[in-house]
């Protein structure tokens, strides 16, 4: 049987169209589950990315969704990291990858509690129903309150003794992190602007249960209408599954094999064909953008002799710059907040003037406000100085 091809072309087609960057949308809901999720590790990103994708962006109602509507949440899920996803996928990547995650973390607290204040599983349940009541009594508290009301929360565990980087630790960061993985609590709005990552808490409900198998069909279902077509190596990464359970996700959708630049990819059955060019696009995305970690093999959209430039030694990338679906350069801010960019490939003249102008908008956008990178990337950190 002869496969179906998908060219590079018509990849980056499909990511300027299905990630919103050719075709902007009118809701930070829809950014949030046209990219399955935002990614919420560093919190400026979840701000830039949806607005990068916004007809009218506005930092207010990416604030508005998490903390006035609340149809945005943040999980720690996929890969052990922080996603912003709306209420309605929270169940289904919740069941798919966060309660896995949740179960490992309590293991790691269990073990890090026994090891540096001698508390059993009984001792950290009193604990955590302490710490849920005091929240639920308060209405909504940042971790400082919670400590005052739970002094417990204060006993503290050293962290590499007798090593230069020897620190000593609260407990109360494990215990309401762990609590956040089960989704008995959850973030509200930050200390300080949206910039910040001290949040407040306030109690919450676990999400509604699915039976893991169907929830990991429907989140691989959702990444092949938002990233298709693409490797198991690609899903496998950003999953964060073994290769068996991805193989079995894979099969419950009926995904079908088609052919690929660098070899045999899938794609939903119904997704096959080739979609419209969009107009000519921009974009200017911040770092940790959903886009570029979306998947493992990224020589389709960004050149493999950028990356050392793009990218952290730890697989992180930095600020980048878009033309037509590619990765075409990338950008910064200086100590004044001037926004400054550079393009690492010849995109002619209207492609740069394009650019020039997403540059302006995003400039304007930011007034002044700095933001500066969690994992800084070796072009970030030049173009800033």
């Amino acid at each position: 049987m002869t496969l179906a091809e998908i060219d590079d072309a018509q990849r980056r087609a499909r990511l300027g169209v299905r990630h919103l960057l050719a075709t902007p949308a009118a809701s930070v809901e829809e950014v949030a589950d046209a990219v399955v999720g935002l990614h919420a590790t560093d919190p400026a990103t979840v701000v830039l990315s949806a607005c990068a994708r916004m007809r009218q962006p506005s930092v207010a109602d990416v604030e508005a969704a998490f903390y006035e509507r609340r149809t945005l949440v943040r999980l720690l899920c996929m890969r052990r990291t922080m996603f912003a996803v709306t209420t309605a996928t929270a169940p289904v990547v919740q069941a798919a990858a966060g309660a896995a995650i949740a179960a490992k973390e309590r293991q790691r607290l269990l073990q890090y509690l026994a090891d540096g204040v001698g508390w059993d599983a009984d001792r950290l349940a009193e604990v955590e129903q302490a710490t849920l009541e005091a929240l639920r009594l308060r209405g909504e508290a940042t971790a400082v309150e919670l400590t005052r009301d739970v002094p417990a929360l204060l006993e503290q565990v050293v962290v590499a003794a007798g090593t230069p980087r020897e620190i000593r630790q609260n407990v109360s960061s494990r215990i309401i992190r762990v609590l956040a993985a089960d989704g008995l609590l959850r973030r509200s709005r930050p200390l300080g602007t949206w910039l910040s990552s001290q949040f407040r808490w306030t109690p919450a409900a676990p999400w509604p249960g699915i039976d893991p198998d169907e929830a990991r069909a429907e989140l691989v279902r959702r990444w092949l209408a938002s990233y298709g077509p693409g490797t198991e190596a690609d899903v496998k990464w950003w999953t964060g599954w073994t290769l068996g359970a991805v193989r079995k996700a894979l099969t419950a959708v009926g995904a079908v094999r088609v052919r690929l630049s660098t070899g045999d990819g899938y794609a939903l059955p119904d997704d096959v064909d080739p979609i419209g060019e969009p107009e000519p696009w921009a974009a200017l995305l911040p770092g940790l953008d959903s886009t570029p970690m979306g998947w493992q093999a990224r020589g389709w959209y960004l050149p493999d002799h950028h990356r050392s430039r793009l990218f952290d030694t730890s697989g992180n990338v930095g600020p980048t710059v878009w033309w037509n679906g590619a990765v075409v350069g990338g950008w910064a801010q200086r100590a004044d907040g001037e926004l400054v960019w550079e393009l690492m490939e010849d995109i002619g003249t209207d492609g740069a003037a394009a650019i020039a102008r997403e540059a302006d908008r995003m400039a304007a956008r930011l007034d002044g406000v700095r933001v500066i990178p969690r994992f800084r990337t070796p072009l970030e950190k030049e173009l800033a100085k």
